[in-house]
Formats: C-alpha cells, sequence, structure tokens
C-alpha cells in the first residue's frame, strides 16, 4: 500500500490524502473544503478502484468551477496510479 498526498486546483480543500493497493483507493481524506460532503464521498468510495471511481466522479463540476473536490479525487487517483505503476 502506498500513501498519497495531492495538492488541488480551483476547489476549497488544499489536499486530497489516500493510499492505493494496487488500483484500489482507501483511506481518502481532505484537507479543507465541505467537510461533510468529503466525508461522506470518503467512505462511499473507500475500496473502489481508480477506474470506478472515473467513471463517477470525473467531470463533476461545483457552481461555476469547471472541477470539483469529486472530479480533483478522481484525477489525483489516477495520476497517483499511473506514477506507481512507473516506479
Amino acid at each position: 500500500m502506498i500513501h498519497h498526498d495531492c495538492p488541488t486546483e480551483m476547489v476549497c480543500s488544499q489536499l486530497i490524502s489516500f493510499d492505493l493497493e494496487g488500483n484500489v483507493v482507501k483511506n481518502i481524506s481532505f484537507m479543507g473544503g465541505c467537510n461533510g460532503n468529503l466525508k461522506a464521498i470518503s467512505k462511499l468510495v473507500d475500496g473502489w478502484t481508480v477506474e470506478k471511481i472515473e467513471e463517477y466522479l470525473l467531470g463533476n463540476t461545483c457552481g461555476r468551477r469547471p472541477t470539483s473536490c469529486a472530479d480533483q479525487l478522481a484525477k489525483a487517483v489516477r495520476k497517483a496510479y499511473e506514477e506507481d505503476r512507473l516506479s
């Protein structure tokens, strides 16, 4: 299991932390942002694969922003997964 801390862009949360075991994402937490909503997202997707998180969350927006904390999570887990595969 590899731990990742990923900064976010254009959203209220500043950092997303999670563990990757192969392509399975666990122990997700957000620093900042809408605390209750992000705790719920973290619980709901815990144990999901990178692909399933992308399927459900990639492209979600927040208000007028072109992204959201959920979208940032999908992007972060994909980037971390690809980086882990190369190392």
